[in-house]
């Protein structure tokens, strides 16, 4: 026994020095560690470019998918049958009211004419004669030398054949309208395509379209604009003594500006049920030919006043379920999150028409590594030319 009272007490001694050899290390090691991470330096704040929300002058302005349609086209059909004598244009030309496009063979409608006038000519004698006998035999029988009976056949003689001219003189002109048929002519000023038809074919009404003349100025562009947009539009042209006048601009699919306006004079008066729309139509000069009939455009609505208006870079909006959004840096140097309507885009800037002031600093630089909440250096950078 007393021998493990000694052991016992020889381990615990030896326990204690070990301990303080520890806290010993330890007190060294942490007295050349340099500062603790209580005194270590806060990281810098990320950098971020910002731009300051501002009004600029704007004509407020709303883009349609629009077509172009020509304001005349004709399909140019035989009206009677006949085999094709000449065509006489080019295709792709650009002809003018009453320019001869085709001709059909003329023999066979000239000889009805002929005909005809003869038939005319044979009534037209006999009319003659029967008249002379009606008259002849009313003064015999006023003297009791020829009966009225005859009298009254000479009469009906006399009138049938004066219907006969009638009838006559009408094959007459339907003739004539057939020989004026042989002669295809441009009914409208436009363009005419291809002919389906060439010299000896056999053409008559049954036929189809010989070919299509399409007018070319001025010329129309339509295109759908909903009910809402209408009343925004019409609230927009308000003003103190009527209604203001709006530009009508187009811009071709290769985003090129066309260089002529055009004028607002249709809008559909039924709306479609399925879409709730309707269909609004203005003229645009078209001297150089560059509208096309079926030609889809971008046709943008712009009032020709300016009002202010406050607009911040497409660069500056975000998107998520709810909507549209941009990262602001407040007073305090802080990123905040400002829920935006937006309006029309005008360049590389929108309409903002709530949820920013002017004067705020929407970030536009740097926007993936900040988050709501965290303090940024912000840098103001400069207007893009035109802003």
């Amino acid at each position: 026994m007393p021998n493990t009272i000694s052991r016992g007490r020889w381990i615990a001694g030896a326990g204690a020095i070990a301990v303080v050899g520890v806290l010993a290390i330890a007190w060294f090691t942490h007295k050349g560690s340099g500062p603790t991470p209580a005194t270590a330096a806060a990281p810098p704040r990320p950098a971020v470019g910002v731009h300051l929300a501002a009004k600029r002058g704007v004509n407020e302005s709303f883009s349609f998918v629009g077509r172009i349609k020509a304001v005349n086209k004709v399909d140019v059909r035989a009206r009677i049958e006949g085999f094709l004598d000449k065509v006489l244009f080019r295709e792709g030309q650009e002809v003018k009211t009453g320019d001869l496009l085709y001709q059909i063979e003329k023999v066979q409608f000239q000889a009805q004419v002929d005909q005809a006038k003869a038939n005319v000519a044979v009534a037209e004698a006999v009319e003659t004669n029967a008249r002379l006998e009606y008259g002849r035999n009313s003064e015999l029988s006023k003297k009791q030398y020829s009966p009225q009976s005859q009298v009254d056949a000479n009469k009906a003689t006399l009138d049938t054949s004066v219907g006969r001219i009638m009838q006559t003189k009408a094959a007459l002109t339907q003739a004539e309208v057939n020989l004026e048929y042989t002669d295809i002519r441009s009914p409208i000023d436009g363009r005419i395509g291809r002919t389906a038809y060439t010299v000896g074919n056999l053409v008559n009404p049954a036929s189809g379209v010989l070919a299509t003349i399409v007018s070319q100025d001025p010329i129309y562009v339509l295109f759908p604009v909903s009910v809402r947009d209408l009343e925004t539009i019409r609230e927009a042209r308000r003003t103190d003594g009527g209604l203001a006048k709006i530009d009508i601009r187009i811009k071709l699919s290769n985003g090129q500006n066309y260089g002529h306006n055009g004028v607002w004079n249709l809008t559909d008066p039924q709306v479609d049920q399925q879409t709730d729309s309707l269909i609004m139509r203005a003229t645009i000069p078209n001297p150089d030919g560059l509208l096309i009939d079926g030609q889809f455009v971008t046709a943008s609505i712009r009032e020709r006043k300016e009002e202010p208006r406050l607009v911040i870079p497409q660069s500056a909006l975000q998107a998520d379920q709810s909507g549209y959004y941009a990262l602001v840096v407040n007073a305090q140097h802080v990123v905040e999150v400002k829920r935006v309507q937006t309006g029309a885009n005008l360049d590389a800037d929108v309409i903002v028409t709530s949820g920013i002031a002017e004067g705020d600093k929407v970030i536009v630089d740097g926007i993936q590594k900040v988050r709501p909440g965290q303090a940024v250096q912000e840098t103001v950078l400069p207007a893009a030319p035109g802003r």
